[in-house]
C-alpha cells in the first residue's frame, strides 16, 4: 500500500473547479515533483496534502490513515514556503526550535534535534544570528532545518528557491538533493522550474489545469512524454513540434506511423545543423535566424520553408544568422503525435 494516497482529490473555489479528480500513490522515501506552468494547481494540490486547505472532495490517506479533513498541524507533515516565513526578531536556533518548544518537548532533546539539523545544513556557526544576518541561501537553509527538527513523515516543499538567484538556486537545489538522500525522508517538492524537476525528483507529476497529464521518472518523462504538452515542457529548449505535412522530407522518414493530420517532434539536440555540402545528405534546406552561443553549448534556430526549430549542438559554430545550410535528423529519435496531441507508438 502506498504511504502517502490521493484518492479522486478534487477542489472548488465557488464555482471554479482547480483540482480535477487527482489519483496518485506515494511510497515511503520517495522525493516527488509536481512541476506545471503557472496557474495548474501544483501549489493548490500541496496546500491540500498539507490541510492549509480543505479538501472538496476525494480522500487523502497517510501510512494507512484516512487524514482528509485531519487538521494540518496534526498530519505530521512540515511545510517549506517560498517566502522562508521566519520570526525577524528570533535567532536561527530559537526559529528552528520553535514548534518543538510549542509541543513542550525538553530541552536536551530540542538540542540534540537542532544541532543535528544545524550541522546537516551547515547553519552551526549561525545559530546565534538572526535572519536579516544570513543571506537568502541561508534564510532558506534554515526554514528547511525547522523542517527537519520536527521529523514529520513527509517534507512538502513550496517553491523553495523562487527568491533566490541563479547561483543560489544550483547550490541550495544540491543541497537538498544531498539532504534527501541523507534523511531518506519522503518528500513532495512543487516548482514550475523543469531543472529542478528533472535533477531532485524520483518521479516528476505535470500537472496541467488541475489534472496530472503524465508521471514517471524524469527520463521516462523526457525519453517518453504521453502528449504534445508533456514533451515541450520537459525539456530545454522545447522539443521541436512540425505538423506532419510541412517538411516533406522529414515526413519521409518516419516510415508512415506519422498520422497525416498528427506532429513531429524532435528534440533540438537530435537535430543536427550543417553548413550546405557539409552534411550526410538528404536534409532539408534551411536558413539560419539566429545563433545563442551559450559556452558549453550553441543553440542554432533555423527556417525550414517556414518552420522555425532550434537544434543544440554541445560545440561551438561559425555559422551566423542568413547562412544557408542543411538540417537532418535521426528517425530512430522522433516522436509523434496524433491531431489531439496524443504520443503515438513509434
Amino acid at each position: 500500500m502506498a504511504y502517502l494516497q490521493l484518492d479522486n482529490i478534487q477542489k472548488s473555489f465557488g464555482d471554479t473547479h482547480v483540482i480535477k479528480g487527482v489519483n496518485l500513490e506515494i511510497d515511503k522515501g520517495e522525493f516527488i515533483v509536481f512541476v506545471g506552468p503557472s496557474g495548474c494547481g501544483k501549489s493548490t494540490l500541496l496546500r491540500l496534502i498539507a490541510g492549509l486547505e480543505s479538501i472538496t472532495s476525494g480522500k487523502l490517506s497517510l501510512d494507512g490513515k484516512d487524514i482528509t479533513h485531519t487538521p494540518s498541524g496534526k498530519r505530521d507533515l512540515a511545510m517549506v514556503f517560498q517566502s522562508y516565513a521566519l520570526y525577524p526578531h528570533m535567532s536561527v536556533y530559537d526559529n528552528m526550535s520553535f514548534a518543538l518548544k510549542l509541543a513542550k518537548v525538553s530541552k536536551d532533546v530540542i538540542k540534540t534535534k537542532v544541532e543535528y539539523a544545524a550541522k546537516t545544513l551547515n547553519l552551526t556557526q549561525y545559530l546565534n544570528r538572526t535572519p536579516k544576518e544570513l543571506s537568502g541561501g541561508q534564510r532558506q537553509r534554515v526554514a528547511i532545518g525547522r523542517a527537519i527538527v520536527r521529523a514529520p513523515k513527509v517534507f512538502l516543499f513550496d517553491e523553495p528557491l523562487s527568491n533566490l538567484d541563479a547561483a543560489l538556486r544550483g547550490n541550495t537545489r544540491v543541497e537538498i538533493h544531498k539532504l534527501h538522500r541523507a534523511l531518506g525522508a519522503t518528500s513532495i517538492y512543487v516548482t514550475h522550474d523543469q531543472v529542478e524537476a528533472m535533477t531532485l525528483a524520483d518521479r516528476v507529476v505535470v500537472l496541467r489545469d488541475g489534472l496530472i497529464e503524465q508521471v514517471g521518472t524524469p527520463m521516462e518523462l523526457y525519453d517518453h512524454p504521453a502528449n504534445q504538452f508533456v514533451a515541450q515542457f520537459i525539456g530545454m529548449p522545447s522539443m521541436n513540434m512540425v505538423q506532419a505535412k510541412a517538411i516533406p522530407s522529414f515526413s519521409a522518414l518516419t516510415g508512415g506511423k506519422l498520422p497525416s493530420d498528427g506532429f513531429l517532434g524532435v528534440r533540438p539536440e537530435q537535430l543536427h545543423v550543417h553548413r550546405n555540402g557539409h552534411g550526410g545528405g538528404g536534409g532539408a534546406s534551411a536558413q539560419v535566424d539566429l545563433i545563442e552561443a551559450l559556452g558549453a553549448d550553441t543553440l542554432i534556430h533555423v527556417n525550414v520553408d517556414g518552420v522555425p526549430l532550434i537544434a543544440r549542438q554541445n560545440e561551438r559554430t561559425e555559422l551566423q544568422p542568413g547562412d544557408s545550410v542543411s538540417v537532418e535528423l535521426d528517425p530512430s529519435v522522433l516522436h509523434f503525435f496524433n491531431r489531439d496531441g496524443r504520443a503515438v507508438a513509434a
